[in-house]
């Protein structure tokens, strides 16, 4: 029981400072529209290198969530960054992150790589 509330503890203040820190939430047709807008965009996925290999988006960096601490300076400050996972949950954590740790653009892809492809946009295998 002990462990059961510590982990909703974390989550809920995860969740908390992800909706504090400025990012923005955006659909997959949103994301698609600001890739072909800005090319200096840096595409990071945050889902499992599993995920990741059976489809991506063209271009992305695959960063695991449970290494962005660790790998936070492969990740440019100075650069538009675009956060996607499957469904926007866990990219919406890292998306708060990396506002609260001073990234000025950040954007969380709030439908994922499934909305992505709901909508008929491609995927790379």
């Amino acid at each position: 029981m002990k462990t059961v509330l510590a982990v909703t503890a974390i989550v809920t203040v995860l969740a908390a400072s992800a909706v504090a820190a400025g990012y923005k939430n955006i659909a997959s047709g949103e994301a698609k529209g600001l890739l072909a807008k800005k090319k200096s965009v840096y595409l990071l996925d945050v889902r499992t290198p599993d995920e990741y290999r059976q489809a991506r988006l063209a271009g992305s960096v695959l960063i695991p969530v449970n290494e962005i601490e660790r790998r936070l300076g492969e990740i440019p400050k100075n650069r538009p960054v675009l956060v996607y996972c499957a469904v926007g949950s866990r990219s919406g954590m890292v998306a708060g992150y990396l506002a609260g740790k001073g990234y000025g653009e950040v954007y969380n892809m709030q439908d994922g790589i499934v909305g992505w492809y709901r909508n008929g946009y491609p995927i790379s295998r």
